[in-house]
C-alpha cells in the first residue's frame, strides 16, 4: 500500500509539471497523432476495399474460368463451353425454368473522374439473360433494365459518385459507338463500382468469340463437389471451378498485400520518428527533474514510483496523440469514398472506421509511448541521489 501511494504523489507531481515542458511535450504528441493518423487511415481504406471484394463472394455461387487462370480478366472460355457449365450437375434453375447461369465478358474502358478530370478505369460487365437470377442482390434503384441486342447499359450507384457523364439518360462511348446509360443500380459489392449490359452485343461490339468466365446459381452450398466433379472430369472441357468467397478472397490478397506495406511500412518510419520525440522528451524531463527525483528519493521515495512516474507521462502523451490522430482521421475519411485502379476497372467503397480500428491505432500509440519512456524511466531509477543533489 505504500508503495501503491508513493507511485501515485510521483506520477501525480509529474503530471502536474507537463505545462512547464509544453514545447517538447508537444512535439511528442504531434509525433505519435501522425503515426496513428497514418495507421488508422491506410488500415480502414485496406479493409474497406478487402470487405467490398469478399462480399461480392457467396457460398451458393460458383465461378468457371479457364484452367490456370488466377482472374476473370485473364481467363477466356469459348461460347461451345457455357451450355455445357450451365447443365451441368447441382445448377439451380430460375424462376423460367433455365440454368441459373451467366456468362460474362467483362471490357474495361477509360471514362472522365468527377473529382478532378482524369481519366479513371471503368468495368463494363457483359452478362447473360439470367445474372439477376445468379446474383439477386443487383437491384435496380432507376430507370429500367437494358435490352438485349441494343447498346443499353446500367451503371452501379458506386460508379456514379465517381464517374462524370453516366448519370440516368448519359451516353457513354464504347468502342467508337454510343451507349445509352437507361438504368441505375446498387448491390453492395465490386459490381457496383461498374456498368452491366448483355454480353452478346457487347461481345460483338469489341468482336469477342470468347467470354471471360461463368458464374452459377447453385441448388445449394452443398451442390458445388458435384459441380466441380462433372465439370474437371468432362474431357471437353478445361476448366478451373472455384466457389465465389474463394476466388474473391484471392483477388483481395493484392490489395492487403499493398496496403500492409504502406501502413507497417511507412507507419513503422512514422513511428520510429515519433519514438526517438518521445525518447528526447522523457530523458529531458528526468534531466530537468534530477535534483528532484534525488530529493525524493533521499526522503525515502523507491525507485519503482520514479519508474512508474516517467512511463505514466509518456503513456499519457501518447493516448493525447493517438486519440487527436485517429480523431483528424475519422473527421477526413469516415463516410468518404475511394477508387481504387485494377485490370477491371476502379472499385469504389465507402471508406467505414470501426472501434477495433480506432483501437488498433492506440495501441500503435501506447506502444511507441511506453517504449520511449521505457530508457529514460531506467536513468531516472538508477541516478545517483549523491550525484544529483551536488548540483544544489
Amino acid at each position: 500500500m505504500r508503495t501503491l501511494r508513493q507511485i501515485a504523489a510521483v506520477s501525480a507531481m509529474n503530471l502536474r509539471s507537463i505545462p512547464q515542458r509544453l514545447g517538447s511535450s508537444t512535439v511528442v504528441v504531434i509525433g505519435i497523432a501522425g503515426v496513428v493518423g497514418v495507421v488508422v487511415s491506410v488500415l480502414t481504406m485496406a479493409g474497406s476495399l478487402s470487405g467490398t471484394l469478399i462480399s461480392t463472394g457467396h457460398e451458393d455461387r460458383a465461378i468457371v474460368m479457364r484452367n490456370g487462370a488466377t482472374s476473370e480478366i485473364a481467363s477466356s472460355l469459348p461460347l461451345a463451353s457455357v451450355q455445357t457449365i450451365a447443365n451441368a450437375p447441382g445448377v439451380a434453375r430460375a424462376s423460367d425454368g433455365k440454368p441459373a447461369a451467366t456468362a460474362d465478358l467483362i471490357v474495361p474502358v477509360n471514362l472522365t473522374r468527377k473529382e478532378d478530370g482524369t481519366l479513371a478505369p471503368l468495368a463494363v460487365r457483359g452478362v447473360g439473360p439470367e445474372a439477376l437470377s445468379v446474383r439477386p442482390e443487383i437491384e435496380l434503384v432507376a430507370g429500367r433494365m437494358f435490352e438485349p441486342g441494343l447498346r443499353e447499359v446500367i451503371v452501379g450507384r458506386s460508379a456514379q459518385t465517381e464517374i462524370a457523364g453516366v448519370e440516368l439518360g448519359d451516353v457513354v462511348s464504347l468502342r467508337d459507338s454510343q451507349w445509352k446509360v437507361v438504368g441505375v443500380f446498387t448491390s453492395g459489392d465490386s459490381h457496383e463500382s461498374g456498368m452491366l449490359t448483355d454480353t452478346s452485343t457487347l461481345g460483338s461490339a469489341y468482336s469477342r468469340p470468347t467470354v471471360h468466365s461463368v458464374t452459377v446459381l447453385l441448388e445449394s452450398p452443398d451442390a458445388f463437389d458435384a459441380f466441380k466433379d462433372a465439370l474437371t472430369a468432362d474431357p471437353t472441357l478445361s476448366v478451373t471451378v472455384q466457389r465465389e468467397p474463394e476466388y474473391f478472397a484471392q483477388q483481395s490478397e493484392s490489395i492487403a498485400q499493398l496496403m500492409f506495406f504502406v501502413t507497417y511500412v511507412v507507419g513503422a518510419i512514422m513511428a520510429v520518428g515519433a519514438f526517438f520525440g518521445a525518447l528526447n522528451t522523457m530523458y529531458s524531463a528526468v534531466s530537468t527533474r534530477s535534483v528532484e527525483i534525488a530529493t525524493l528519493r533521499a526522503l525515502g521515495f523507491g525507485a519503482t514510483g520514479v519508474v512508474v512516474s516517467v512511463l505514466a507521462e509518456a503513456l499519457l502523451l501518447a493516448l493525447v496523440g493517438g486519440t487527436i490522430g485517429a480523431t483528424v482521421a475519422w473527421a477526413l475519411f469516415s463516410g468518404n469514398t475511394i477508387a481504387l485502379g485494377g485490370q477491371l476497372g476502379s472499385l469504389v467503397t465507402e471508406l467505414t472506421i470501426t472501434p477495433a480500428l480506432l483501437a488498433a491505432g492506440l495501441l500503435w500509440a501506447c506502444a511507441v509511448g511506453l517504449l520511449g519512456g521505457l530508457f529514460p524511466a531506467i536513468r531516472a531509477a538508477r541516478l545517483p541521489v549523491a550525484t544529483a543533489l551536488r548540483a544544489l
